[in-house]
């Protein structure tokens, strides 16, 4: 394993005002995902995971703290720098697949492409190249309202891979599907992240996906530290 990791986080605090004064969610969190690597980040909802992912993504700017990314801090740079570097080397994928519902699967797939300024041919032959490898050549031309949910979810799977990032952040990514599909759209999503060579951490709060992790943190005081499974250990 390259001993550089591609994404670091550092020391990241993050508050929010509640009801009842200060409520501190993170409280100097540090993580490092290596190249090639599938982690998991388990913990009940409220935990931080979400903070934590929005930061790791630039789309949040924590209290304080550091975010690297090929071992160059973003949170300090300017807009422009930081929508950059998600648009080329951050894939997001959230709980809801927020497709475009107007168009089809593979045009939801061309759209984060061209934005990126890739030609309207290629945006068309990767999307129709990742739709394959999801199994879902045959919905295509399918809006989103025409598929199932765990399809729905596979299209955000594969727009979030369509820039070829280096890092895929995942919240929840199954958390509206049942059990049955749940384990079928999260086999498709490490299939996906390993045949691409894409570096992934995933929210979730079911264990039973973390037979695919590398390696499995858990959000315990504002801290991430390594979940050690116990007979006593929620099952979140």
């Amino acid at each position: 394993m390259n001993k550089r990791p591609i994404l670091s986080v550092r020391n990241l605090h993050r508050t929010y005002q509640s009801g009842e004064g200060i409520l501190t969610v993170l409280a100097g969190a540090d993580v490092d995902i290596f190249p090639g690597e599938m982690v998991g980040l388990i913990g009940p909802s409220g935990s931080g995971k979400s903070t934590l992912l929005h930061a790791a993504g630039l789309l949040e700017k924590p209290d304080a703290g550091e975010v690297y990314i090929n071992g160059r801090e973003c949170l300090k740079l300017p807009d422009d720098e930081r929508t950059q570097i998600r648009r080329d080397t951050i894939g997001m994928v959230y709980q809801f697949h927020h497709l475009q519902k107007e168009f089809s699967a593979l045009e939801n797939i061309m759209i984060p492409q061209m934005i990126a300024g890739k030609n309207t041919k290629r945006s068309q032959q990767e999307a129709s190249r990742l739709l394959a490898i999801m199994g879902l050549t045959e919905r295509s031309t399918h809006k989103p309202s025409q598929m199932s949910g765990g399809e729905q979810q596979r299209v955000a799977i594969a727009r979030a891979l369509a820039n070829k990032p280096q890092i895929l952040l995942a919240d929840e990514p199954t958390g509206n599907l049942d059990p049955a599909t749940s384990a079928a759209v999260f086999q498709s999503l490490f299939d996906l992240t390993r045949q691409e060579g894409v570096s992934a951490l995933v929210a979730t709060h079911n264990m039973a996906l973390t037979q695919y992790m590398d390696r499995v943190l858990t959000v315990k005081d504002g801290l991430i530290v390594p979940y050690v499974r116990s007979a006593t250990a929620p099952t979140y």
